[in-house]
């Protein structure tokens, strides 16, 4: 019977690995990153790594899995919220910039493993139904009725909306290099394009001429 200590250090030990898991595969990828790799980012031995997690597959699916989930359940909450399109679309920009702000590496991660192998999508399902069945749509297409909105579905919107921002972080050593950017100076010109982003995607939507 284990003792309470024991469970104690082996929950420790197994966020240990999740988190040092987590920042391995996010710069390398699952092809890229080894167990090895792994285990001298959490500092413990690769046999621990592999007792608690069987194999890097199995490790990888529970880390990607989490930030299909980190990636995706934000936008289905303000989705959902009781407030305007226009407020909504602009909360939604706000929030996959702050995200990506917070993981850079996030986007381009999930992008290129669904390249890599696409059967990883199925771990994508759930929450693309609840994107699919959020107020977002049926808001959309009320606006439009009303003449208040251009129309359009919301499957152009998307792209719209986040490809801006997540090319800001994709490309960042490009546009730093491009521009003689330093960190600080990178900061200011993400901040002032979200708002760039914000305004053109949304006076697209709502500012045009009725037939």
């Amino acid at each position: 019977m284990k003792k309470p200590m024991d469970c104690l250090t082996s929950k420790s030990t197994e966020l240990r690995i999740r988190e040092a898991a987590e920042r391995v595969f996010l710069e390398k990828g699952f092809d890229g990153a080894t167990s090895r790799d792994i285990a001298e980012a959490a500092g413990i031995n690769i046999a621990l790594t592999n007792y608690y997690f069987r194999s890097k597959e199995k490790l990888f699916m529970q880390i990607f899995e989490d930030l299909v989930q980190l990636f995706f359940t934000g936008m289905v909450e303000i989705m959902n919220k009781p407030i305007s399109l226009r407020d909504k679309i602009a909360e939604l920009i706000e929030h996959d910039f702050q995200l990506l702000k917070s993981n850079p590496n996030l986007s381009n991660f999930i992008m290129n493993e669904v390249h890599r192998n696409p059967d990883r999508m199925a771990s994508c399902i759930g929450v693309m139904k609840e994107i699919h069945h959020s107020m977002f749509e049926q808001q959309l297409q009320q606006e439009i009725k009303l003449g208040n909105v251009r129309p359009i579905k919301a499957l152009h919107v998307m792209p719209m909306a986040f490809a801006n921002i997540q090319f800001l972080f994709i490309g960042k050593q490009m546009h730093m290099k491009m521009w003689h950017m330093d960190e600080a100076g990178f900061n200011e010109f993400i901040n002032e394009h979200k708002q760039i982003v914000i305004e053109m995607v949304t006076s697209y939507l709502f500012d045009f001429k009725k037939e």
